[in-house]
């Protein structure tokens, strides 16, 4: 099957870095600007698969997504982390003294915040994507102006990177899901799930399902709270589990579609944490 994958930013970004390693190296991508773009161009069929980020080690969840994943009815088929190095990269003769601006993501710029507190020369901006602002400097010849990105966006748009890891904390990691329509997954076997569900709002029924999650030998790895628009004060609960034997997780679906509220699978997949 050919796949053509819709990507958060452009070739050079972490989301390009996560489609060549889950597909290959030379798989065909749609840049998209924001996640919205992404998910209207899976959905249209524009693409057959799409990458789309939905943690950080160091910012954490990115709540919107995981409503974006479940309006539009998506499927999870499988997931993914990448260590995050963010680096400075400059036009070619440029230096960190010749630099006024810095572009990157709003994530990426939180990540390396440290790293300009004594460079009150530099302003910092805001940008769409990390590889997109590279691409930019490269494309106009901007002097004066870096962006943060990962190294292949500096090799890909011919930037000299000046500064190397320089995110405050280096253990840091993002974890991205990949996405269909078609409910296709990677694993023959799955040992991890997405899964969402409301829980009545009384005493102990959050509790009760968590239960039953614990005595079928599923272990909670992740659960995300969001509110139910339409309903103040009424919550949606997502939740990542993995499990050693599939009829377990079989076993709990039977029981948490009577006890929850509008349980639903977003994917079973293989889990790609040790």
């Amino acid at each position: 099957m050919k796949h053509k994958v819709a990507i958060q930013g452009i070739k050079g970004s972490f989301h390009h870095k996560v489609a060549q390693d889950f597909f290959a190296e030379d798989v065909e991508v749609i840049a998209c600007r924001s996640f919205q773009e992404l998910v209207n161009c899976l959905i249209k069929g524009e693409a057959t698969d799409a990458v789309m980020a939905i943690e950080n080690s160091i910012a954490g969840s990115i709540i919107p997504n995981y409503a974006l994943i479940d309006n539009h009815k998506l499927n999870i088929e499988g997931e993914r982390y990448l260590g995050i190095s963010q680096n400075l990269m400059v036009l070619p003769g440029q230096h960190l003294k010749d630099i006024e601006e810095v572009w990157s993501h709003p994530m990426a710029l939180l990540q390396c915040k440290e790293f300009f507190k004594d460079k009150e020369h530099i302003r910092l901006v805001e940008d769409d994507d990390t590889a997109g602002a590279a691409k930019r400097i490269a494309d106009g010849n901007l002097k004066g102006i870096g962006a943060i990105a990962g190294v292949t966006a500096a090799q890909i748009y011919g930037l000299d990177v000046i500064a190397e890891d320089i995110q405050t904390i280096k253990e840091n990691s993002t974890r991205f899901f990949i996405l269909n329509t078609n409910g296709r997954t990677e694993a023959e076997v799955p040992d991890k799930a997405s899964v969402k569900f409301l829980a009545d709002h009384k005493r102990g029924s959050l509790a009760a399902v968590l239960n039953v999650m614990s005595d079928c030998r599923l272990n909670l790895t992740k659960i995300q709270s969001l509110p139910v628009i339409e309903t103040p004060w009424k919550y949606s609960f997502f939740v990542d589990v993995t499990f050693d034997n599939y009829t377990d997780f079989e076993k709990a679906k039977k029981l948490l579609n009577i006890m929850a509220l509008e349980f639903k699978v977003l994917g079973e997949y293989k889990n790609r944490k040790g």
